[in-house]
């Protein structure tokens, strides 16, 4: 005969047996019965995290991409198209409409041919069909779900590398045909100084250019034929015969961006294997510089570009060499001059003294009034 429960305990018993499912605490299990109990739950927890991978939003939401098309997991790229077409065709809404259903199974249709085209975009791409399966085997990853997923429709449909490659192209070709622009300018303006055209006239006349005979006749041109022929040939002759320097010299393919950027592998070990020298030849023996040593020494101390310093004139370097400018001290000593010549010319500059006496008088943000 078993003895009866307390009154306050039945009634606790019969509302946890009532209304809830959950089994006793784990503290009252028995040895074997409480494994029996880990085992009838592991399955439930496994797909109830299953369950919570299917998310709103995300692929078809909360329908399986692959129950949709009727289709396994292990289903290769032909037998999702098949699955899709076959539902495609019916559950088209034009289909449906033909077939003169009402307004509720036409919106039905829709949203049936919307979920499997959803699917089946899903899963015929192999890198967003990797992501769905591994959002099934890994539920709790929610927020990298969220990230692969909306990083690859909102991806750019065109590569990046091409576009690169496009800009880096369209900045080569406006960086060559400008160069060329400014060259073909400054050959234009040399051809009307008068030192450099009458050398060039001469050496037209000593190659027999401009002595020809005149011509007679259906060949015999326009003074103006004539005018433009010789005009050429003495840009060319000057082309051919001056050096032009700087920002207005002969464009070159190799100094373009594109090419710049290919050969920038080659450059950076120039410049490593050539202070690797320059450490050990000058810092560690104690060699003398060369004259390419000095020169560059002096340009960086007077902190030029190299296309900047090679449009200086030849005896303009060799007065630098004379001076010994390669020297910090020299170079310190000859700037320090070069200050106090150019305040002189300023002080002795009749313009310069004019615009001391207004910013003095004015001052550079005054508004005058003038009466006349």
């Amino acid at each position: 005969m078993v003895a009866a429960a307390p009154a306050g305990r039945r009634d606790e018993g019969s509302r946890l047996c009532c209304c809830s499912p959950l089994p006793p605490p784990a503290a009252a299990w028995p040895g074997a019965g409480g494994r029996q109990w880990l085992l009838l739950l592991l399955p439930l927890l496994l797909l109830s995290g299953r369950a919570g991978a299917l998310v709103e939003g995300l692929y078809c939401g909360s329908h399986n991409c692959y129950d949709v098309l009727g289709v396994s997991r292990k289903a290769g790229k032909a037998e999702i198209a098949r699955a899709y077409r076959q539902l495609a065709r019916r559950h088209h809404p034009d289909l449906v409409r033909r077939e003169g259903a009402d307004g509720e199974s036409l919106q039905s249709a829709q949203e049936a041919f919307l979920l499997v085209a959803t699917a089946y975009e899903t899963l015929k791409d192999e890198e967003t069909r990797k992501d769905y399966d591994y959002m099934l085997d890994h539920p709790e990853e929610y927020y990298s779900h969220y990230y692969h997923y909306y990083s690859r429709r909102l991806a750019p449909k065109v590569d990046v590398r091409i576009v690169i490659l496009v800009t880096v192209c369209a900045i080569s070709m406006f960086q060559f045909f400008s160069w060329w622009s400014s060259y073909n300018e400054a050959i234009k303006y040399l051809a009307t100084v008068p030192k450099y055209r009458i050398q060039a006239t001469e050496i037209a006349k000593q190659q027999g250019l401009l002595n020809k005979a005149k011509e007679k006749g259906k060949n015999r041109r326009s003074k103006e034929e004539i005018r433009e022929e010789e005009e050429n040939i003495i840009k060319n002759i000057i082309k051919s015969k001056i050096d032009i320097k700087g920002g207005y010299q002969k464009p070159k393919v190799c100094d373009i961006l594109l090419f710049q950027i290919i050969l920038a592998p080659y450059h950076l070990c120039a410049y490593i294997v050539w202070y690797c020298r320059w450490i050990y030849h000058f810092n560690i023996k104690g060699q003398e510089y060369g004259e390419e040593e000095r020169l560059y020494l002096i340009r960086k101390y007077m902190k030029m570009s190299e296309s900047q310093f090679d449009s200086l004139e030849d005896h303009q370097k060799e007065t630098f060499l004379q001076m010994k400018l390669w020297i910090r001290e020299n170079y310190e000593l000859y700037k320090q001059e070069q200050e106090e010549e150019l305040k002189k010319k300023k002080a002795n500059d009749s313009r310069w003294k004019r615009y001391r006496r207004w910013m003095k008088n004015e001052g550079p943000g005054r508004l005058t009034f003038v009466d006349d």
